[in-house]
């Protein structure tokens, strides 16, 4: 069957898949096209996505409006919304300061973040868990050490975890976006704001309701969000891989062998599925196919890194030790000429510290399937150093995990399509990013330069 999520696809009903792929296409009223595709392939992606005018963001896009309803509140200041010009500039320009650090010292902080959350888990019996939901705490603590120099609380801790696990389970539809859980946290970080809390330069340009929903949306959304789902794609890789977890924890300082790993999972489980910009001129496909200002554009991340690759559905982090290993078929960060990233040095760092903590404590087992959207959050047992399960109660809880997957499978399948389909119809009504830029305004910054991507 295909168009499903992996070995367990046989589960979900030919007409719920197809209803659900409908849906969501459904969205797409622009002229869209997505690269690499049959008449493409990832030459025309690279060379598109580099393109100088390939640079709108959101204005011009009917999928802006799904995006920024799931990602508010401020999606209008979010880094990643925000049309070039001066105002992202001086955004991203904040962004990198806050990023800024030496490479010991944010390592520590990451490493002392993951091991406050794995105090939590008991150390004398084998526990199953979801490492999505075990690691988002830490990362919560590390995001806000990162934007207030200082040890995160309890309470605070708890805010940004509550608000980035609402964002995620909305982006995946497996659960509807809650405003008012997402406000404690946008009050909060105004009350720190205006108390003086933050040691950064803000941007000035930016009123202090907007700086709270700036750092909201990309260090207590986005950058949470992200460092959860990439540490539970690794951890699920090495729990599906025991003898790539051997090597590893045989020699947990090998530093090169961990890169790899990191890499393997990144171009197999890319973070982002699918990022998409407006064009804001005329860009070549080819000599005789050009596609005009206003066009949507989507770059498949997945497709894309399965190319230029031997047996790219086989984990193997070995790969990238071979001579002549191919890298340019790998963006996990983006591409540098089109708004990379901006955590592209920082994540590398702090995912080795990440990962190195959970292997000293644990060894890591899952029968659960592996897929990019990681929807089910990553179920795995957790089998403290030292401890030694009898076999018999190991087999019959991998069975445990695999048969839960399964069902899961179906139920969750059921739920994306009817919660996905009332958020698509929601979004659709509000039109939050339409609305927004039909807004006649004065000139603040994050929408003084909105005219810029008009072509």
């Amino acid at each position: 069957m295909s168009g499903g999520s992996g070995p367990t696809s046989w589960w979900l009903p030919r007409a719920v898949v197809a209803l659900r792929v409908r849906v969501f296409e459904k969205v797409n009223g622009d002229r869209v096209v997505t690269l690499p595709n049959a008449d493409y392939g990832p030459e025309v992606f690279e060379q598109v996505y580099a393109h100088p005018a390939v640079n709108g963001r959101s204005e011009g896009a009917g999928l802006s409006d799904l995006f920024w309803y799931w990602l508010a509140p401020g999606p209008e200041v979010h880094q990643e919304h925000l049309e070039p010009g001066e105002c992202y500039d001086e955004v991203a320009a904040t962004t990198r300061r806050i990023l800024a650090g030496g490479s010991d010292g944010l390592a520590e902080a990451a490493g002392r973040a993951v091991a406050g959350a794995l105090d939590e888990v008991a150390d004398s019996r084998v526990s199953l868990v979801r490492l999505r939901d075990l690691m988002m705490p830490a990362w919560a603590a590390f995001a806000y050490e990162l934007v207030f120099r200082r040890p995160c609380p309890p309470d605070a801790r708890d805010l940004i975890t509550a608000h980035a696990d609402d964002v995620i389970n909305a982006l995946k539809c497996t659960g509807l976006r809650h405003p008012r859980r997402r406000d404690r946290l946008t009050a909060y970080l105004s009350e720190r704001i205006a108390a003086g809390d933050v040691p950064h330069r803000l941007p000035a340009s930016l009123s202090p309701s907007e700086q709270a929903h700036y750092l909201q949306g990309t260090f207590f959304n986005t950058a949470v969000v992200q460092l959860s789902e990439a540490s539970a794609h690794v951890l699920l890789a090495l729990a599906r891989h025991p003898g790539v977890q051997r090597r590893l924890s045989a020699d947990p300082e090998d530093d090169r062998y961990l890169a790899h790993v990191i890499d393997e999972t990144l171009r197999m489980y890319p973070l982002f599925g699918i990022a998409h910009r407006i064009t804001t001129g005329e860009v070549p496909l080819d000599d005789s196919t050009v596609l005009p200002a206003g066009s949507v554009v989507c770059f498949s991340y997945p497709d894309y890194q399965a190319t230029g690759h031997e047996r790219p559905g086989e984990f193997d982090p070995d790969r990238w030790d071979r001579p002549g290993a191919r890298r340019d078929r790998y963006i996990p960060f983006g591409v540098a000429a089109n708004r990379p990233c901006p955590a592209w040095r920082v994540s590398p760092i702090v995912l080795r510290a990440a990962v190195r903590e959970v292997l000293r404590r644990f060894r890591l087992d899952s029968s659960a399937s592996h897929t990019r959207s990681n929807p089910h959050r990553a179920p795995c047992l957790l089998i403290p150093r030292g401890l030694s399960p009898a076999p018999r109660l190991l087999r019959a809880a991998r069975r445990f995990v695999r048969f839960r997957d399964r069902v899961e499978d179906v139920t969750r399948g059921v739920r994306q399509l009817v919660l996905g389909t009332l958020m698509v119809l929601h979004a659709r009504r509000l039109r939050p990013a339409a609305r927004y830029f039909g807004q006649p305004r004065a000139g603040r910054c994050p929408v003084a330069h909105h005219k810029e991507s008009d072509g």
